[in-house]
């Protein structure tokens, strides 16, 4: 079962996201809050898994309240729910550690497969996001000129599907490879390109066009 949290300022959404998730027998809400500092008092007594997070909530906002949560409860994924589809935005929440980042316009399927990816370890961006960033870089920054930076067939392939959220056994599943082939990937992946993690490396093949 996937404990889910829910913050947004308004107690309507509140409530008509809750009642969509209760419909989910693997989802179960176990509460809500107006505001981040009603969300980070819930943290402190109950199991969460995943919280659902409004990026505009008064008090403090989205990415005060993401921020905290990493730090504090580093164990829970970070889900944003926003009505801004603006690059910078999406940047800021990625590096500091939101697992997840989709549009309150989008519907209700996006929302359940965005909560099961993110708390199965993966990462979810709905794909108006990922236009976003895409649209927003004029031309791919590949740097495989260098030898470091070269990949191999398989590395493009780990790395795709890195971006699209895929868990290390779904990847290993997809590719028809071994868990610990994918991690020695993953970690080829993070050496050559000079990154520091996964959300980095999907931050790369956003900006470097593997996102198609």
């Amino acid at each position: 079962m996937i404990n889910v949290i829910i913050a947004d300022d308004h107690q309507i959404v509140l409530d008509g996201l809750k009642s969509l998730l209760e419909r989910e027998q693997d989802i179960c809400s176990v509460g809500e809050a107006l505001n981040g500092i009603e969300l980070l008092a819930q943290l402190e007594i109950k199991q969460i898994d995943v919280a659902v997070i409004d990026i505009d909530m008064p008090l403090m906002n989205g990415i005060e309240t993401t921020k905290e949560i990493k730090k504090l409860h580093p164990e829970v994924k970070v889900l944003i729910l926003s009505m801004y589809n603006d690059n910078e935005y999406i940047r800021q929440l990625i590096e500091i550690g939101a697992s997840g980042y989709i549009l309150k316009n989008k519907g209700k399927e996006e929302l359940v497969n965005a909560i099961r990816k993110i708390a199965a370890g993966g990462e979810y961006l709905g794909d108006a996001v990922i236009k976003t960033l895409m649209d927003e870089m004029k031309k791919p920054k590949k740097n495989l000129s260098d030898e470091k930076t070269q990949l191999t067939k398989r590395e493009i392939e780990v790395l795709k599907l890195i971006a699209k959220g895929y868990t290390t056994p779904q990847i290993a599943e997809t590719l028809f490879i071994a868990h610990s082939t994918v991690e020695t990937h993953r970690r080829n992946l993070i050496d050559k390109l000079g990154v520091a993690n996964s959300k980095e490396l999907i931050r790369y093949a956003i900006e470097n066009g593997y996102c198609h």
